[in-house]
This record gives C-alpha cells, sequence and structure tokens, in this order.
C-alpha cells in the first residue's frame, strides 16, 4: 500500500504529515485510513507527548476525494466516507495525546474538519481556508461536529453559506485556529516544548475536559448528521456538482466565468 501518511518520532512529538500531494492530501479511503492508523501507534507510545500534524505541498487537506465520490453505488459510497470521516475527526479528538495542527498551505471542505478536531492549530501566511460544500451542492455536515464548537457563530453562518476563501489572520480572529504564525515551524515547536513538560496522565485528563462538550456531541448528532450527509451526496445536484469540480466548469446553477 502507497503511504499518504508519514509517521516519524522527534524525541517526545510524533509527526504524521500527509503526503498525497497528487490530489491536495485529499481524504480518500487510504489516507484515512492511514492517519487514524498513526494516531493509536503515537498514543500507544508511552514516550510522547504531543502529535503534530503536518502536510506536504502548498494544500494541508482539499476535504473529500471526489473521485472516489464518484465510482460505485453512490449511496453505499456516501454513507461509507460519512462514517470514516466522523470515525476520523473522533480519533483526534479522543486521542489522548494533544494534536497540534501545522498549516502553511490551503484548507478546504473537509480538511476544515480535521483542523477544528485538533486541540491547537497553527497556521502560516500562505494559509487560506474555505468551506465549498455548498458550491457542490452539498454541506459541511459532518465536519459541524468539530466546527461548531470552535467557530463564533456568525463566521460559521456566513461561511458555511457564501463558501468564500478566507485568511489564516481571520481564521484566528474566529476561533477556527488557535495562532496565525509568521513562522509555522518555531510556532509549533514553541508549543510542543511547553507539552513535553506536562505529564502523560495530565494532559489526557486536562484534553478531555477540553473535549468532553465536544465527544457528547458526537453522541448526540453524529448518527443523524450522517443520514443528512449521504442523502445530500447522493442526489442530482450533488452529483452535478462534483463532475462539474473534476471538469473544472462551473456547475449548472452557478453563474458563466
Amino acid at each position: 500500500m502507497t503511504a499518504l501518511v508519514s509517521y516519524s518520532v522527534d524525541g517526545a512529538v510524533v509527526r504524521l504529515t500527509l503526503d498525497s500531494p497528487h490530489n491536495r492530501n485529499a481524504l480518500s479511503s487510504t489516507l484515512v485510513e492511514q492517519l487514524r492508523a498513526g494516531l493509536a501507534a503515537a498514543s500507544a507510545n508511552p514516550d510522547v507527548r504531543a502529535v503534530v500534524l503536518g502536510h506536504t505541498g502548498g494544500t494541508f487537506c482539499a476535504g473529500a476525494d471526489l473521485s472516489e465520490a464518484t465510482t460505485g453505488d453512490p449511496q453505499q459510497a456516501a454513507v461509507g466516507r460519512a462514517h470514516e470521516l466522523v470515525a476520523l475527526l473522533r480519533a483526534i479528538v479522543e486521542c489522548p495525546l494533544p494534536v497540534i495542527a501545522a498549516i502553511d498551505g490551503h484548507v478546504r471542505a473537509g480538511g476544515m474538519g480535521l483542523v477544528g478536531a485538533c486541540d491547537i492549530a497553527i497556521a502560516g501566511p500562505r494559509s487560506t481556508f474555505a468551506l465549498t460544500e455548498v458550491r457542490i451542492g452539498v454541506a459541511p455536515a459532518m465536519i459541524s461536529l468539530t466546527l461548531l464548537p470552535k467557530m463564533t457563530p456568525r463566521a460559521a453562518t456566513r461561511y458555511y453559506l457564501t463558501g468564500e476563501v478566507f485568511t489564516a489572520y481571520r481564521a484566528a480572529e474566529i476561533g477556527l485556529i488557535t495562532e496565525a504564525a509568521e513562522d509555522v515551524a518555531a510556532a509549533v515547536d514553541a508549543v510542543t516544548a511547553d507539552l513535553a513538560k506536562g505529564s502523560p496522565q495530565g494532559l489526557a485528563a486536562s484534553k478531555a475536559y477540553t473535549t468532553e462538550a465536544v465527544l457528547a456531541g458526537f453522541d448526540r448528532d453524529a448518527a443523524r448528521f450522517a443520514e443528512q450527509s449521504a442523502r445530500l451526496f447522493d442526489s442530482d445536484e450533488a452529483r452535478e456538482g462534483m463532475l462539474a469540480f473534476l471538469q473544472k466548469r462551473p456547475p449548472r446553477w452557478a453563474p458563466a466565468e
């Protein structure tokens, strides 16, 4: 199997790096599986105090792998993708180790859910963010589990509905990320140096207080959101939107460019 997520240990830190540049680190089934495996391996290492989730290339994560979304049985594929994403987001939130997103590139759609799931998120000046689901006929259903607890309500409404692009500095203002930094690596190193001073028990217990309400949201809403997401992806509008995206043309409801 091709490695789409690299795993390395750097002192008390495990670095998980999304390394699928051919599709802008999209959330393919293989990448999701490998990322969950990396989180599990990091959690099992008693010498590790934090996980840094980074990326190669100019995109942190482009969201769902739409090439997978247009193959096979649409309903079955949509349900499978929804459950895969829920399991991944929950794995990040439930990980007993602090997970830090190190972003120096673009974040779109489902990739935003990864950012929301991380405990700390640091983004550089090349980073941009957008919730583009509305433009292809779907909605940010599953990732609402991690985004709505972080983003301010007014900002969530705006960016859920417009699909517009915003900067790292705006992302920090609305609570999506922790810090907009000129030097992402230096900022991440400063945070991990402090985390390395924490005890495993102390870190896990402290994180649990910050994630309790988020996990309650998973328990309450995940099944319903997954059903809604699958229904949207299995619609005529979504098929048109995804096909238009892959063909690099406007969907039929959008103004001609």
